[in-house]
């Protein structure tokens, strides 16, 4: 049964934008060549960018009773240590200068807010998982439930699902 779920579509704007670039590089391409040359294309640098825009549009996000997916990558809710749910500035921040580069990322430049769940012990070659959402407080509210109800529940850690805005995460 699933507890959550979301997928990151791309925002309208950025189809607008696409078209219009594809728009003026058509033009640009097509300039002096026949009609039908100019309608390929449009229908390929079209056609090219919706595909780009859909896929890239494709990640969703799942929280089930025994795992957290997220885009191709699964996370059994027993080895979740940690779940903070981060504003704009502490995902900037994990984002960027204060990455993991062993970290596992699924963010967006559309979504300026994320979920931080940290993996049980940090290893080395997955410390943590950044996940960026519409809704970090109802996703790590997802997980933590998820997570305490599960089988691993007797097992399960105490954590807090936000953190206080300058308390240092990772």
């Amino acid at each position: 049964m699933r507890v959550y779920r979301e997928r990151l579509v791309v925002p309208a704007s950025w189809w607008l934008f696409v078209t219009a670039s594809a728009a003026l590089l058509g033009t640009t391409l097509w300039a002096g060549l026949s009609v039908t040359t100019a309608l390929v294309i449009y229908a390929v640098l079209e056609g090219a960018c919706a595909v780009a825009l859909i896929a890239w549009g494709s990640a969703r996000i799942t929280v089930t009773e025994s795992e957290l997916q997220s885009g191709s990558q699964r996370l059994p809710l027993a080895q979740v240590a940690e779940v903070a749910a981060l504003d704009k500035a502490q995902t900037r921040a994990l984002r960027g200068p204060r990455a993991d580069p062993a970290a596992y990322l699924l963010v967006r430049p559309y979504r300026p807010r994320a979920v931080y769940v940290e993996i049980a012990g940090r290893p080395p070659q997955r410390p943590y998982w950044l996940i960026a959402t519409r809704k970090p407080a109802r996703l790590a509210e997802a997980i933590q439930r998820a997570r305490l109800a599960g089988p691993a529940a007797g097992h399960a850690e105490e954590y807090r699902v936000g953190r206080p805005a300058g308390d240092a995460v990772g």
